[in-house]
């Protein structure tokens, strides 16, 4: 319903309307966010021969209120899971890493080291092997793809969509293991706004940091805009009360562990009649952040990193364009941009530069990209849809040197000054796809779906710097292969669906990968061939009771050409190159419920059970890191009183493999039980007040050798809607 305010109303009936409680029947969770249509990929999205919803009717979204307690899981076709922005605001998942947590066969965990980076792994598969796209738009690093996901705030973010194993050949190449969509919102009615705040404490009550956001959106009958932003500032996060201090790192606030963030996205958009839409969309995304130490390594062993700037922007422009009764193309046109800097230091004290270990490295990179899709439905009983791919990456750097000069000696060095910098080197690619994919509904119950993509990748140019070698251009190559899926779904009975999937799906090789000498610990390789999966996925999906479900899925994949970084010793020299040394096999099952014991009351969570064995010859104590055995989400909502809800939830994962910094040593590490607390009071239809607590009793966990987890913390919140 569309609200207008005059100023008599905002004095005073808005004042009494903050302040007035709701009654029962009025304490409904408010309506949730509208996710934009045109940024979505084709997870869930296959079945043909029914009837598209009215995307741009204005009260479209006012029907969409969930009374239930807490959100709802869904999982997609094909075994995917999407998150919704409401279940990101009740668990306070407030940036990406933590908000994947909460799906099934989904796990993130720091990469430790000098980078501070949070990854994700989606059956097994991480960063490199599951492209992360906003909008339907890449989100890629041409040197190394190194993502660090805590960078990405989530209340800006309608769904998080997660494909897992199969991907579709429609959403581009790259999908080896799974693929992390980032919807954006998008407005449902006249004029709406939206202000959130949250401030955040330690376990002792000290102060750690807060975020903002703000929206502000306008839809009418031919067009809609839209603005919004985000905001985040940490001082850092404390360390649980059980901790045992090193010399690297005391109690209390974890050094070196502040964050800042922020970002602004801009949409506006056309709808001329019900099924055309034309969007033009910028988003921008800016952070810096420090990077703890490995509390036992020795100091002279560590990285002394920081990162005054972290950029990410992309301006997009998707469209779709209904032809006749049964066709429709779709288009979507970008330009990315990334730019970083990365500084070293020669101590912790983070202020002297002095040594060829301190450098101040900076990126500059951006892409262009164009993709093209095609559909037509053959009388609601086939439907044939086909892509065209292009993508540019363009990778320049530079670098300035403290310690050493152009020869690679110390004369006429400074302390604090350059004492050499390197010249602008540029790498540039081309990445191209074909792909068609077609959906047959023989009978109403039952989808086949069959695709086949080709993509191809052309190098124009790499070019690497070292002293006192200088600029070096390395020899070029093109790669290409071929992709395959395949899908049957069977809808038995209204509620009840079984589904059976193949999938077969290359990843190539970043240029770190191929190129990067690592501080002159690599030797390059230019014909590093990409790896390949080929996954499969049985999955049962049942509505047992009203808005109950249960999902169970079970999954294999079979990886071949394993990337690895292994020993190959030159000319007397001990350096690592990155090879096809490996073959793997990664297997497990996945059970997702929801069951709604009364109006007010209901329960929900997931089980996920995870195995992975890989065949490294060259590297018999490699270990595949990162992904716990066991990982089981359980969650409850209560609404005891009028607009009063309580969520509490619990988190166990098992113990995962992780290695030694020098990666001589594999060990298990990482089980843990958290439990979180969030409370909800909607003191009306216009404002909501949250406090709770995570890691509630302060509980100690490592995931990732030498860097311990964050303890407890405590939050609170408000939002206002309008």
């Amino acid at each position: 319903m569309t609200r207008l305010f005059t100023s008599t109303a905002l004095s005073g009936g808005m004042l009494l309307a903050l302040c007035a409680p709701l009654s029962a029947q009025e304490a409904l969770p408010p309506i949730d966010v509208q996710a934009f249509e045109l940024g979505k990929i084709k997870v869930g999205e296959q079945r043909v021969g029914t009837a598209q919803k009215d995307e741009h009717s204005a009260g479209a979204a006012s029907a969409r209120v969930d009374s239930a307690p807490t959100p709802r899981q869904r999982t997609d076709a094909f075994g995917g899971y999407t998150i919704s922005n409401r279940q990101t605001e009740t668990f306070a998942r407030d940036t990406l890493e933590r908000a994947v947590d909460i799906a099934p066969g989904v796990v993130s965990h720091s990469t430790g080291g000098g980078r501070n980076e949070q990854n994700i792994y989606v059956r097994g598969f991480d960063r490199w092997q599951v492209p992360l796209t906003v909008d339907g738009v890449r989100v890629y690093l041409p040197v190394d793809n190194r993502l660090d996901f805590a960078r990405f705030l989530t209340p800006d973010i309608a769904e998080v969509q997660i494909a897992k194993g199969y991907v579709s050949v429609l959403d581009g190449p790259g999908g080896m293991g799974g693929q992390i969509n980032l919807v954006s919102r998008k407005p449902t009615r006249e004029l709406e706004s939206e202000i959130r705040s949250q401030v955040e404490f330690g376990r002792d009550g000290s102060y750690q940091g807060v975020r903002t956001y703000g929206l502000v959106g306008t839809r009418q009958d031919l067009y809609y805009a839209q603005l919004s932003g985000a905001w985040q500032g940490f001082d850092g996060w404390m360390l649980p009360a059980s901790y045992t201090p090193t010399p690297n790192q005391g109690s209390g606030f974890r050094d070196q562990s502040y964050t800042q963030d922020h970002s602004l996205n801009a949409k506006i958009g056309l709808t001329p009649n019900a099924t055309d839409e034309y969007s033009l969309n910028f988003i921008r995304q800016e952070g810096l952040k420090g990077a703890p130490l490995h509390v036992t390594d020795p100091i002279a062993t560590q990285r002394f990193w920081e990162w005054p700037y972290w950029r990410v922007q992309n301006l997009y422009f998707l469209s779709k364009t209904q032809i006749g009764e049964s066709s429709h193309v779709k288009t979507r046109l970008y330009w990315s941009k990334f730019d970083n800097s990365l500084v070293s230091f020669d101590d912790p004290s983070h202020l002297i530069q002095a040594f060829p270990k301190s450098f101040n490295s900076r990126y500059a990179d951006y892409a262009l990209g164009a993709e093209l899709e095609a559909a037509t439905n053959f009388a609601d009983v086939d439907t044939l849809k086909a892509l065209f791919f292009y993508r540019l990456d363009n990778h320049s750097e530079w670098q300035e040197n403290y310690g050493q000069n152009a020869l690679g000696t110390r004369a006429g060095c400074v302390t604090n000054v350059p004492c050499n910098t390197q010249p602008l080197i540029t790498s540039m690619e081309d990445t191209y796809s074909l792909a068609l994919e077609n959906v047959f509904h023989p009978i109403k119950d039952i989808d086949i779906v069959a695709g086949f993509g080709y993509d191809w990748r052309h190098l124009r140019q790499a070019q690497g710097f070292a002293v006192p070698q200088g600029t070096t251009d390395y020899r070029v190559s093109d790669t290409e292969a071929p992709n395959y899926q395949g899908a049957v779904i069977w809808r038995y009975e209204e509620g009840q669906e079984v589904h059976f999937n193949a999938s077969s799906r290359v990843r190539y090789p970043t240029l770190f990968e191929r190129f990067s000498t690592r501080f002159g610990g690599a030797t390059s390789n230019p014909d590093l061939r990409p790896e390949r999966a080929t996954n499969f996925d049985l999955g049962w999906a049942s509505a047992f009771a009203p808005k109950s479900r249960v999902a169970v899925d079970l999954f294999y994949s079979i990886v071949d050409d394993l990337i690895q970084s292994v020993p190959a010793p030159q000319f007397g020299v001990n350096v690592t190159q990155s090879q096809n040394v490996g073959d793997g096999r990664f297997w497990g099952g996945e059970v997702s419920a929801d069951y709604f014991v009364r109006d007010d009351f209901s329960l929900g969570g997931n089980l996920t059970i995870m195995h992975r064995r890989v065949q490294a010859p060259t590297t018999p104590q490699f270990q595949p890191v990162g992904v716990p055995d066991v990982k089981l989400f359980l969650f409850a909502g209560y609404r005891p009183l009028p607009g009063v809800t309580l969520t509490p939830s619990i988190e166990m994962e098992g113990n995962r493999w992780t290695s030694t910094t020098n990666g001589a040593v594999y060990y298990r590490t990482g089980a843990h039980f958290l439990t979180n607390f969030n409370a909800d009071y909607q003191v009306n239809e216009y404002l909501k007040l949250t406090a709770g607590a995570r890691n509630l009793f302060d509980t100690a966990y490592t995931l990732t050798d030498g860097f311990p987890e964050r303890g407890r913390s405590i939050y609170f919140a408000a939002k206002a809607t309008f």
